[in-house]
């Protein structure tokens, strides 16, 4: 198949959505599939162009297999809502130097779009209309109900545009998907999109990330002695976690100077933690870089509890990509979700770890209390075994490579693709 992928992130990125689509499309062009890809230069989630790739314009790299055609994009300092729009902006306008051939060449077999920005979709519409090329469109976050939600876009009359812009890009797609089952229901109650949504769940490599030995951790490299309980947020650092809860929870552990709360990653609101902790000058939040993900495994093997937090109205609008490497490892989560959500239901129905009130001080001081003062062995063992079971790479690729397939073969537009089977609650995550 000649296969097309079009986002804003890609691999080398560490996190996120560059993550999964990088492995995605590595994965599809090892299966034998001839891949392409445009995208920016890697830049999530620092917020800054990698050393590798400052001062290239547009070229073309190859990466496991695939053509990854790279575009240059305004990245800026600091992100507000105005500059993001900006960013994403830039990279669809500077994509078209790799579209405008794309229209007039040889025929992609399919083309894959990921969102957010969720307005990448439209280049990839117009191209499927032109040329009949099924489209899928692949959504890791809600990107628009999200700052709504968030309150980071208050303008109504802008949001009803860009709702209408989202709505004309799902309803001209040949199939959307989506990664949890509460988001398939929110996309589903958009109803814009021609059949069902399809769940497409995140993934991890069950032989890379798995538990290790505390020998084998990263403690020793990072200042932390064995003894230590240690408190892990690892990630990107940005406004939908509602991150400021750590720093404020570590005030309530001041007295108990082996508690060490390790935050690891980079993003847009990393200055404004930093700073927090200087005001309050605390000295048991240590700050990391994001690790090589030859170290996942052991930096995951580092913490005693993982912190997997997100605020009340990110419910079902995202899910953390972070999660699945935190199960694989073995690991015991702290998870702040609503009841009836798809993180609350998951982690509750195969006790893989603790759950707590989202956007609360004292319930993530409490919740932190009773991790310490608990046995986690059943937690780590369930998120370990649900790991194997339910997000194993291999077969979840293989799975979506066999819908493409079907896809693709189906022609334009997709009438014929079968509804898909009815999701097990196992595979929400």
């Amino acid at each position: 198949m000649k296969i097309l992928i079009y986002g804003i992130n890609y691999s080398p990125e560490l996190t996120g959505i560059g993550k999964y689509t990088g492995e995605m499309g590595s994965w599809l062009a090892q299966d034998g599939q001839q891949v392409d890809v445009i995208t920016t230069m890697p830049y999530y989630p620092e917020w800054s162009v990698h050393d590798s790739h400052v001062g290239k314009w547009w070229f073309t790299e190859q990466i496991d297999g695939a053509n990854v055609h790279r575009c240059p994009f305004y990245v800026p300092k600091t992100v507000t809502s105005a500059k993001r729009i900006l960013h994403e902006f830039s990279f669809m306008l500077s994509s078209l130097f790799f579209w405008i051939p794309v229209f007039f060449g040889k025929r992609y077999d399919v083309v894959i779009c990921l969102s957010p920005p969720f307005h990448l979709g439209l280049i990839p519409v117009f191209y499927s209309k032109l040329r009949r090329v099924p489209l899928w469109c692949h959504i890791q976050d809600l990107q628009i109900d999200m700052a709504k939600d968030l309150g980071m876009i208050k303008n109504k009359r802008f949001l009803d545009i860009m709702f209408r812009v989202e709505a004309f890009i799902l309803k001209n797609c040949t199939v959307v998907s989506t990664i949890s089952e509460g988001m398939v229901l929110k996309v589903t109650h958009k109803k814009v999109v021609q059949g069902d949504c399809v769940l497409f769940p995140n993934w991890v490599d069950g032989e890379q990330i798995k538990p290790l030995p505390r020998s084998q951790s990263l403690r020793t490299e990072l200042g932390l002695s064995g003894s230590d309980k240690v408190m892990l947020y690892s990630g990107s650092l940005g406004e939908k976690q509602g991150l400021d809860l750590i720093i404020e929870a570590a005030r309530a552990f001041v007295t108990q100077p082996e508690v060490k709360f390790l935050i690891v990653g980079s993003g847009g609101g990393k200055d404004k933690l930093e700073a927090l902790v200087a005001h309050y000058g605390l000295t048991n939040v240590r700050f990391h870089p994001l690790q090589p993900y030859k170290k996942l495994a052991a930096l995951l093997a580092t913490a005693d509890v993982h912190l997997v937090l997100q605020k009340k109205s990110a419910s079902d609008l995202v899910l953390p990509s972070k999660l699945t490497g935190i199960l694989a490892a073995g690991g015991c989560a702290l998870v702040s979700a609503l009841p009836e959500t798809t993180l609350h239901t998951v982690i509750d129905r195969y006790k893989m770890g603790l759950l707590i009130e989202p956007e609360s001080v004292e319930a993530l001081v409490e919740g932190i209390r009773a991790a310490l003062s608990s046995d986690l062995t059943v937690y780590r063992r369930n998120a370990r075994q649900y790991a194997e079971n339910n997000l194993d790479k291999q077969v979840t690729l293989s799975r979506f490579m066999g819908r493409l397939r079907q896809f693709a073969d189906s022609g334009y537009p997709l009438s014929s693709v079968k509804k898909p089977r009815e999701v097990e609650p196992s595979e929400v995550v």
